[in-house]
């Protein structure tokens, strides 16, 4: 695929698809129509606003829309600022302005997986009201030139650890998803290096710690496919309309495609549902099928070395999961995790990381008491609703919060890190 479909042309199709939309759009909304009494002018339109909207929005990151937050019965305006700036990603504050200080100060490390870390919004504007949000937010690789050199599973690391000293001891880390095994990872880097900076707790959310445990579609995969099969399929160079041209990277549309073929059926009855309501006048701007489709389909490009060391080093040789993950050179222990109490969460219905693959961090922490561990099974929640959906809101935030409080402690200053372009 590499040879026959580059990125330029993968570009050159989406922005094709993103110009037929707007022409049907302005063709079929003219007002000649309304002369009759065909029902086809307004159906071919709704398929071209539909059809513009979608894929407009596959190379746009979204805002994180997060304006103000309700806190203690009264409303605060919210800032983001970031605090430690780095070539693929940066440390993220979302300031209360005028609110004093929260106690729980929480890391949520987003997944690098195809979205934009602003796909835990909802995540974030749930623990805004009682916490001290920082997310993780990583950049497009699309967008950072070759000069910047590599970003694998070991760089992952190493920035989160560089995250955790800087956000220093008090500090809740949540790893949702993708990165919940190198969150792991980097716990186990810092009580070895640096003790002191270890956070308070850490809880792993719907996390592959090891793949093996429950098999998914997404395990099958990469058991089946070979690595020099997915270098040729997956991996592709970007082109010279970027920042990043000539660096090699996992595209986000093709992730997208990955995504939306696992429920095809589901998608094309959403956008069919959709162009029937925009036909009708039925639609709007923010309504349910836009606000989430504005998220799923604003995606984003993974180093093709970040992408491939995830899939040998994580799920084809399970080195998390056999406690023989290195890092720069340096074997990590995650027996010597012994101060920072660990949680994990699992969705009974989840068909990306089923419920198994997350909870075996608990056996691999040797020198963690018992008592410093709990997990966590969410029954009726799949992938999503475990960090985002009504299953966090009413009963997994709960719980996550009430781990925090019982293993916290009082919150002391930052470090004193510069926030490098």
């Amino acid at each position: 695929m590499k040879y026959l479909l580059t990125y330029d042309l993968m570009e050159s199709a989406r922005n094709a698809n993103q110009w037929m939309g707007a022409t049907a759009r302005a063709f079929w909304a003219s007002p000649a129509f309304g002369l009759t009494f065909s029902p086809l002018p307004a159906a071919m339109a709704a398929w071209g606003e539909v059809t513009e909207r979608a894929f407009s929005r596959m190379i746009v990151k979204p805002d994180w829309g997060i304006a103000t937050v309700v806190s203690g019965g009264r409303e605060y305006a919210v800032g983001v600022e970031h605090c430690v700036r780095r070539p693929f990603g940066d440390l993220v504050h979302f300031h209360v302005r005028g609110r004093k200080p929260q106690p729980r100060r929480v890391l949520l490390v987003a997944p690098m997986s195809g979205h934009y870390a602003t796909l835990l919004r909802k995540t974030v504007a749930s623990l805004l009201p009682n916490c001290e949000v920082y997310v993780t937010d990583w950049h497009n690789a699309r967008d950072i030139p070759v000069s910047e050199g590599k970003f694998d599973v070991e760089d992952f690391t190493l920035y989160l650890a560089e995250f955790m000293r800087f956000m220093g001891p008090d500090t809740h880390v949540i790893a949702i998803c993708q990165p919940a095994p190198l969150a792991l990872a980097a716990t186990a880097l810092l009580a070895e290096e640096d003790a002191g900076a270890q956070p308070r707790t850490l809880t792993l959310i719907g996390g592959p710690i090891d793949p093996d445990a429950a098999a998914t579609e997404v395990t099958d995969f990469g058991n089946r496919v070979t690595m020099g099969q997915l270098e040729h399929l997956a991996i592709q160079r970007v082109g010279f309309q970027n920042r990043g041209a000539g660096r090699l990277v996992y595209p986000g549309l093709l992730q997208l495609l990955s995504f939306m073929s696992m429920n095809s059926e589901t998608h094309s009855q959403a956008f069919s549902n959709q162009m029937m309501r925009v036909s009708k006048g039925e639609a709007s701007d923010h309504d349910r099928h836009n606000t989430f489709y504005d998220e799923y389909l604003a995606v984003m490009d993974m180093t093709a070395e970040f992408y491939i060391s995830t899939v040998r080093r994580i799920f084809k040789e399970r080195e998390i999961a056999r406690n023989a993950f290195v890092v720069a050179g340096r074997p990590v222990d995650l027996g010597r995790i012994t101060t920072t109490a660990v949680m994990t969460v699992e969705g009974l219905e989840d068909d990306i990381t089923a419920p198994g693959q997350c909870v075996a961090a608990l056996g691999l922490l040797t020198g963690l008491p018992e008592e410093m561990k709990a997990s966590h099974v969410e029954p009726g929640a799949g992938h999503y609703g475990i960090f985002a959906g009504k299953s966090w809101r009413r009963n997994i935030r709960p719980l996550v919060l009430e781990f925090i409080d019982t293993h916290g402690g009082r919150a002391t200053p930052l470090r004193s890190v510069p926030a490098t372009a």
